[in-house]
């Protein structure tokens, strides 16, 4: 991965920078660049913002973004 490996906890804390939409464009997309860095999920922000084009039917917190993004493994060829 292309930054500092985050623990869980400090991934939560960079999602719900992410979901709270604070800061500038830049600054927002430095957070997603860092987030998708960290993450094996492909489409890590479609659990953010378009959870129903990953299957599921409510929003997702920023716990369950995690972990569904960090259990992700990509099916075999």
């Amino acid at each position: 991965m292309g930054a500092p490996d985050l623990t869980r906890d400090q991934l939560v804390e960079l999602v719900r920078k992410i979901m709270a939409d604070h800061g500038t464009e830049e600054e927002v997309d430095r957070l997603v660049e860092i987030l998708e860095a960290n993450v094996p999920h492909p489409r890590v922000l479609n659990l953010i913002y378009h959870h129903d084009m990953e299957g599921f039917t409510d929003g997702l917190t920023a716990e369950e973004v995690v972990d569904t993004a960090l259990s992700y493994t990509p099916l075999a060829p």
